[in-house]
């Protein structure tokens, strides 16, 4: 049996989607009922982490409210939330591998906590992500 080649993670970030605000009926995470959902894309969470200044850590939780507000809704996915920041910094490190110098790379280092789930999911492990955040100066 043939396996099947694995897209690369650059391909699933620049992967033509649109933001998408859903209103949803039921309560849903950490998201009261009848609120109106951002989902968003792993390319907008790929702007907002090239925003972050060198140095500065922002937390999960305020990343999707400042994408909820500026796309106009109650709230941002938190599933596709983690889902897309693995995105990213699955293909910065990608890139990292090919040869791109970390300056050039999507900060992902300044969203991720080296503690959470995420981190955890990364397939390259967390001593990367610890590694460039303490060159930074950003600790937990």
């Amino acid at each position: 049996m043939k396996e099947k080649s694995k897209q690369p993670w650059n391909d699933k970030l620049t992967k033509k989607a649109v933001p998408k605000v859903k209103h949803i009926e039921k309560q849903f995470s950490d998201i009261e009922a009848d609120s109106d959902m951002l989902v968003a894309t792993p390319k907008i969470f790929e702007e907002y982490l090239n925003r972050i200044p060198k140095g500065k850590f922002i937390d999960t939780k305020q990343i999707r409210k400042d994408l909820a507000k500026k796309f106009k809704a109650d709230a941002t996915c938190p599933v596709t939330t983690g889902l897309f920041l693995q995105i990213v910094a699955e293909s910065a490190y990608e890139k990292f591998q090919n040869g791109t110098k970390p300056s050039q790379l999507t900060p992902f280092w300044r969203a991720i906590s080296p503690n959470s789930t995420l981190a955890k999911k990364l397939s390259f492990g967390k001593e990367f992500l610890v590694e460039m955040q303490k060159k930074e100066g950003i600790e937990f």
